[in-house]
């Protein structure tokens, strides 16, 4: 009787175990966690943006720039989204140090994306507003302590993407009657098994130029706007991840109103998630891979005149570090994540056109792909070989300084790291 009685529960026990549906793992497989910190920089810092401000300080601030940081790990990894209301990301010293302390906190993959507004902070310069304690190296350990608050609350949760489309944006190179436009907006919903959200991320392509270059207050300019407003609706933190935009501008409701544009594709969002149903994952799975380019200049800053002829576009001092910084090539990186062989995200350090977004988002075939400009570091633009060929500017040599064809390069890398992670094709 005794031995009966023993197997009876261990028998109903493994049957209960078989008959769990086969999408729905028997516990939670997911962790997600989000923070958000101000990185306002003090008044009187140089503005980034535009070259006809030269070194110009900043007198004030608009509205405040901030970083939001959303940590998801699965299967025993862990990547870091930081969207960013700066210009540009940190630049390539500086995020090394950000990614080598984060790494002790056990972060795999880091996402540092920059909104690219132009009303942000010049991150070349390290020795401001002293060059013992400068405002990049607060920066730094403002966006190391942002994750790892983000880190600290993690707990089980489950996701979703969807997007729509709109007239929001517009192809702001091209003359062609069939120029491309990327005018799609993505929404990531990350939310607790109680349903409540933990962070969302929107992913959208246009330059956030609307606030005029005369203007020098710092401000997030429409992403920050738009951040706010569905962070208002929802309670918690909203990353803005710019995309391809290289070549996009946005279709402002008026001039100067970045508010009016950034609250309209809030309520964009804000419609989408509704409809976003987070499901368990089967099979929970979280690859992350970086690739390292080096693509020769098509011009040499080394060179007295052109030196000469970029100083009266922009200041020395920033003139310099380019100089510096293309000595041995231009260095971008590529970074790839995928979240259950089902949604990616690619990231490029540098203002990739949207012809390259279109092209990943097509040849990928994955249900979602976030394609991330402005991400882990800035290597200028990156046409296409359509676009170099046209000319005009973000295609010719003063702005787009890495080879041509660079563009398609990543952008093939990028595509063959997603197939590899998938197993479609042998690492």
């Amino acid at each position: 009787m005794t031995r009966v009685s023993l197997a009876i529960p261990l028998v109903a026990a493994a049957m209960a175990a078989c008959s769990l549906p086969a999408d729905e793992p028997a516990g939670p497989a997911w962790r997600a966690g989000a923070a958000r910190i101000d990185v306002t920089p003090p008044k009187g810092f140089p503005m980034w943006g535009y070259g006809a401000r030269k070194d110009a300080a900043s007198t004030g601030v608009r509205d405040s720039l901030h970083a939001r940081a959303l940590v998801l790990e699965a299967a025993g990894k862990r990547i870091a989204l930081v969207g960013l209301d700066l210009g540009r990301p940190p630049t390539r010293a500086s995020f090394a140090r950000i990614e080598a302390a984060l790494k002790g906190d056990g972060i795999d993959g880091l996402f540092l994306v920059a909104s690219h507004t132009h009303h942000g902070p010049v991150l070349e310069l390290d020795d401001w507003p002293t060059k013992e304690k400068p405002y990049t190296a607060d920066l730094e350990a403002k966006l190391i302590r942002v994750v790892r608050d983000a880190a600290k609350e993690l707990r089980p949760a489950r996701w979703a993407v969807g997007a729509s489309r709109g007239d929001w944006n517009r192809n702001r190179h091209s003359k062609l009657a069939d120029k491309p436009l990327d005018d799609s907006l993505q929404v990531l919903r990350v939310e607790g098994l109680d349903g409540k959200p933990i962070a969302h991320a929107v992913n959208f392509a246009a330059h956030p130029t609307i606030l005029p270059a005369k203007l020098l207050d710092f401000s997030a300019d429409y992403p920050g706007a738009l951040c706010r407003a569905v962070e208002k609706e929802t309670n918690a933190p909203c990353l803005f991840l710019q995309g391809a935009s290289g070549d996009l501008s946005p279709k402002a409701l008026k001039s100067g109103d970045p508010d009016g544009f950034g609250q309209l594709l809030a309520g964009e969002v804000l419609k989408l998630v509704p409809n976003l149903k987070p499901k368990p994952s089967a099979r929970p799975a979280l690859a992350f891979a970086t690739e390292e380019f080096t693509f020769k200049p098509r011009i040499d800053l080394g060179n007295p005149l052109v030196t000469l002829v970029y100083s009266q576009a922009f200041f020395p001092a920033l003139v310099a570090f380019y100089e510096r910084e293309y000595r041995d090539g231009v260095r971008p990186r590529v970074t790839v994540a995928l979240l259950d062989g089902k949604f990616g995200l690619v990231g490029v350090s540098g203002e990739p056109f949207c012809a390259h977004g279109l092209g990943l988002k097509r040849r990928a075939r994955l249900d979602h792909l976030f394609v991330l400009g402005y991400c882990n570091d800035y290597q200028q633009y990156f046409p296409t070989i359509e676009a170099a060929a046209e000319g005009g500017y973000g295609a010719d040599f003063a702005v787009a300084i890495a080879e041509v064809g660079a563009g398609e390069r990543m952008a093939d890398a990028a595509l063959l790291r997603l197939y590899k992670m998938r197993g479609k094709i042998d690492p």
